[in-house]
């Protein structure tokens, strides 16, 4: 799940000591480690920091094994901390991390002081993903992720009697009339709706941005006021959408009590048809007694430019290697043949594609993505129908706007008073460097 400044590092970690935030995360930063004990103990040691939730306990596994076979002691960490505060503790204690999984815009931020040119890696010929400033590749691409709605055709069919089209639902109203459909088959509350902040902001609300001709000029535009929020005909189609999405959710009289789990629980086993999200869904999805016949279609739309038919999304996660007198040659080296075997080693993808449910970001991974939302969006993916990432959102965006889209959700402000909250955010904050 999912994807957000315009500082250098050194800045950044000035920044973060001022506010007092290293205080807080104290060395560790919360991170809960796996060691693998099964290295070879007078080998080559190198630590690996994973901000994707849903993949840990697949990471801290897969380093044991890796470590017995390669002989190189790995060991992998995760922290729920914002990962630019979390990764500035290490700095300021020089302990960086041998590899940092890191979102977009942190490699932007921080790859020039921090990273290791990755230029001269055989992987790096077979990806579109990869991150480059100037002629420097700092960025590997973990995986490819994309969001819209995710849907449930066999619930659909069984409320309605019809097969689902997902591609028949182009606009708001399309989908409002299957929605009628299917509580008019029986189903009360076809939609679930993710309470999150980083749900909400971070996903849905930054399609406002990404569906723009412009998402740079967009931003300005609200910062200096030469665009009115309130008026300008994406965000109000994106929010007609969305209220279609908030007034048919189950949870709609405790809309910010919703729990993920039980919202994910109800659309993998039918009781509702609908959910915003993104295929990364499916690590919570799979635990349940889901229904096969599920996918993800483009958030619909009343535009009528096209983005209607694509998902938003593209390169999701990225490592980078530690460059600093901290990591030793041999480390680095360690991690680069790390990465190459994420790439290229047969075992390496079937970790992502098999054991991760990650859609590959690499040409040369041909094995078949086997869940249903990995498999629609590796079918936009392959047609081109991606719309991208905005990746220099600020750190603190998906909070503030996530808590104002929170009191939208809840019924708290209305539509103006979200344009507001919105426009007043942007009045001070920055975008990432890019």
């Amino acid at each position: 799940m999912k994807k957000h400044f315009k500082r250098a590092a050194a800045a950044l970690i000035a920044g973060i000591l001022a506010a007092g935030l290293l205080a807080g995360c104290g060395g560790g930063g919360g991170a809960a480690s796996s060691s693998s004990d099964g290295g070879s103990g007078g080998g080559t040691a190198i630590t690996i920091f994973n901000s994707k939730m849903e993949i840990q306990s697949q990471l801290e596994e897969k380093a044991a094994e890796y470590s017995d076979e390669k002989g190189v002691d790995v060991e992998v960490y995760y922290s729920s901390d914002t990962v630019a505060a979390h990764l500035a503790t290490r700095y300021s204690s020089n302990e960086p991390y041998t590899i940092s999984m890191v979102d977009a815009k942190d490699v932007y931020a921080l790859a020039e002081e921090h990273a290791l040119d990755l230029s001269d890696q055989e992987w790096v010929g077979n990806t579109t993903q990869a991150i480059s400033i100037g002629d420097k590749v700092y960025g590997f691409p973990v995986c490819v992720e994309a969001r819209g709605i995710i849907y449930n055709a066999d619930a659909i069919k069984n409320a309605t009697g019809e097969d689902f089209d997902p591609e028949s639902i182009k606009t708001t109203d399309d989908f409002k009339a299957i929605i009628d459909k299917c509580k008019a088959g029986g189903m009360e509350s076809p939609v679930g709706v993710m309470k999150e902040d980083w749900s909400l902001a971070a996903h849905f609300f930054a399609e406002i941005y990404e569906q723009q001709a412009d998402p740079d000029a967009f931003i300005a535009g609200i910062k200096d006021g030469s665009i009115k929020l309130a008026d300008d005909k994406k965000f109000n189609e994106m929010m007609d959408t969305f209220d279609v999405l908030r007034d048919n959710n189950y949870a709609k009289d405790a809309a910010i009590s919703a729990e993920r789990e039980v919202t994910e629980q109800k659309l993998a086993e039918g009781e509702i048809a609908f959910m915003f999200g993104g295929n990364w869904d499916w690590s919570v999805i799979n635990a349940y007694d889901y229904s096969e016949n599920m996918g993800m279609m483009p958030v619909p739309n009343n535009s009528g430019d096209g983005s209607d038919s694509k998902l938003v999304g593209g390169g999701s996660k990225y490592f980078f290697i530690d460059s600093s007198e901290n990591t030793s040659a041999e480390q680095q080296q360690a991690a680069k043949d790390f990465l190459n075997w994420l790439a290229n080693d047969p075992e390496g993808q079937e970790f992502i594609v098999n054991e991760c449910a990650l859609v590959p970001a690499f040409t040369n991974n041909t094995l078949e993505v086997s869940d249903p939302l990995g498999k629609s969006v590796k079918k936009y993916a392959d047609a081109g129908a991606l719309i991208d990432n905005y990746n220099y959102l600020p750190d603190d965006h998906y909070s503030i706007v996530g808590a104002s889209m929170q009191k939208y959700l809840a019924g708290e402000i209305d539509r103006a008073g979200l344009a507001d909250e919105v426009t007043t955010y942007w009045a001070t904050a920055e975008v990432g460097a890019h």
